[in-house]
This record gives structure tokens, C-alpha cells and sequence, in this order.
């Protein structure tokens, strides 16, 4: 087969992408809604704990429990549930096709593709959730690292997990830092003070979103290292952990305050994330 250009190649990568039409859109809007929509209620349900209102796991699974209760709050499940699984679906399409926005390459379409997997989990703890089995989120990670790390190799495959996490916080603080979350989003259908606040929020939530995760990935180390599977439980255990220092409630109140404005960014690239 002769080899194509680099214009022919992105020609025929354009036209794939453009192929994939209104449904990558709404998938995208979807995904991203819902990304938006579970950062906010894990900030709630943070918010709720340093108070002392709540004894709700302060993760996913504990803000999901807290739509359950009522017949409104199921049907928001259904509907967080349905924009998980598009949100795994888009990445997945971009993946296939090109991220749009990005650069061609091999980088950005694995990073969608491992995206893809998290969200198609929270997906199933949804349904999960609504079908009235909903374990304890924190309790399953716990439970996790407890047998694996019983294996030979276990605590090192644990610690590993650990650090690929708290890499993953360290670039989402890095993006921050530097807003290259801006290239994703349409900017020209932005108002010069729109664009200002968006950038904002952007910046502000990312770092903290980056900075729970470090310490989300260092508590699992710690938990390999020490060989204590009860301190590997991911956010809600570095939440936590919050809490308990100096100033416990005030610290996790900034950080769920970190979240929630996260989320809000997250609705924001729902609205103008470039598809």
C-alpha cells in the first residue's frame, strides 16, 4: 500500500470524524452533562460530611445514594446512568476516529480510550445503584487491594495503581496550571466575560479535582507499603483524610467547594466543547 501524506491522511481523518454526524454530539453533551452532574453531588455530599449532616461515602457511590431516595432522584439516576454510558461511548468513538481538537497521534486516542473505561464503570454503579445492590464504593476498593495485595506481587501491583493515579492528579493539576482545557472548547461562541469565567472555573477546578487525586493515589502507596488495604480507598478515603487534619472541616469544605466548581466547568464544556 503507498503511503499517504500527511494532508491526505488528515483529509480522510476529517471526513471520518465529520461522518460520525449529530450522534458524537449528542453523545459528547451527554457524557460531559453527566461528568458535570456527579462532580457536583460528590461536592454536596463533602459539603454535607464536613458539617457533620451526613455518614454518606463522600464518592460516587455516596452521591448517587443520595438521588435515591425519592421517585425525582431515580429518574436523574436513569438519566446519569444513560449519560455515563454515551460519555464511554464518545470516548470510545474518539478513540476510533480522533480526538477532536487534538493533534493526530497515537496519545490522544489512548487516553480517550482509557477514559472510556471509568465511566462506563460508573455506568454500571448507576444502574447498580438503582436496582437497589449498591455496595459501598470505598468498601469494594477496600475490599480489592485487601486480595490482591495477598497475591504474590500484590502490594507492588497495588502501589502501582497508586502511582498511576496520583500521575493522573499531578496532569490534571498541570492542565490547570497551564488551561490547555481551552482548546477544547469553542471559544468564538463566547462572550469576551464568558470566556473569562470559564477559563476561571477551569483553572480553579482542575487543580483541586488534580490535587484530590495525588492525594488519592499517595493513600494507596501508603496503603501498599504499609500493607493496610483500609487507607486504599480512593476518593472518599483522601476526602476524608482531609478531614481529620487540623482545620479537618474547613480543609474539606475547600475541597468540595474544589469539586463543585469543577463540575460547573464540566456543564460549561458540555455546552461548548467542541465536537
Amino acid at each position: 500500500m503507498p503511503s499517504l501524506t500527511y494532508r491526505t491522511w488528515r483529509a480522510k481523518h476529517e471526513a471520518k470524524r465529520a461522518a460520525r454526524g449529530p450522534v458524537a454530539t449528542v453523545l459528547a453533551r451527554a457524557g460531559l452533562t453527566a461528568r458535570g452532574l456527579i462532580y457536583l453531588l460528590v461536592g454536596l455530599v463533602a459539603i454535607l460530611i464536613a458539617i457533620g449532616h451526613s455518614r454518606r461515602e463522600a464518592d460516587q457511590s455516596g452521591a448517587l445514594k443520595l438521588l435515591a431516595s425519592n421517585t425525582p432522584g431515580l429518574v436523574a439516576l436513569w438519566l446519569l446512568g444513560l449519560g455515563f454510558a454515551a460519555f464511554a461511548l464518545w470516548q470510545l468513538g474518539e478513540a476510533a476516529f480522533g480526538v477532536t481538537g487534538a493533534d493526530p497521534g497515537p496519545g490522544p486516542r489512548l487516553r480517550a480510550l482509557v477514559s472510556a473505561f471509568p465511566y462506563a464503570s460508573l455506568s454500571v454503579l448507576t444502574f447498580t445503584v438503582i436496582l437497589g445492590a449498591g455496595s459501598s464504593q470505598a468498601k469494594s476498593e477496600q475490599d480489592w487491594s485487601a486480595r490482591a495485595m495477598h497475591y504474590p506481587g500484590g502490594r507492588w501491583l497495588v502501589g502501582i495503581i497508586g502511582v498511576v493515579i496520583a500521575i493522573v492528579g499531578l496532569v490534571f493539576v498541570v492542565q490547570g496550571v497551564r488551561a490547555t482545557f481551552m482548546r477544547l472548547l469553542d471559544t468564538s461562541q463566547m462572550s469576551p466575560r464568558t470566556r473569562t469565567l470559564v477559563k476561571a472555573l477551569g483553572i480553579v477546578g482542575s487543580i483541586a479535582r488534580g490535587l484530590i487525586f495525588g492525594l488519592a493515589g499517595a493513600l494507596v502507596v501508603q496503603a501498599a507499603v504499609e500493607f493496610q488495604p483500609s487507607k486504599a480507598r480512593g476518593l472518599d478515603q483522601a476526602l476524608l483524610t482531609l478531614r481529620d487534619q487540623p482545620f479537618g472541616a474547613a480543609l474539606l469544605g475547600l475541597a468540595a467547594l474544589g469539586l463543585i466548581v469543577f463540575g460547573v466547568y464540566a456543564l460549561c464544556e458540555a455546552r461548548w466543547h467542541k465536537t
